[in-house]
């Protein structure tokens, strides 16, 4: 599964990315194959997923984080 930032926030490091993704901050879904691309989501609604891709740094690096 891929997430982006959401609401327009960007990160310039994993650290922060992190940071907001455990603290329970809203991303996007951006994943074309899923049923609920483009819709918002946190670390709570995605206990599921076993390895998550958070795009960041204006969309150009990749923060992987394990379920």
């Amino acid at each position: 599964m891929t997430l982006v930032p959401a609401y327009g926030r960007d990160y310039k490091s994993k650290k922060d990315v992190l940071a907001d993704f455990n603290a329970g901050k809203d991303f996007v879904i951006a994943d074309f194959s899923s049923p609920y691309d483009g819709k918002p989501a946190n670390k709570q609604d995605l206990t599921n997923e076993k390895r998550i891709h958070i795009r960041y740094k204006k969309l150009t690096q990749i923060c992987v984080v394990r379920g």
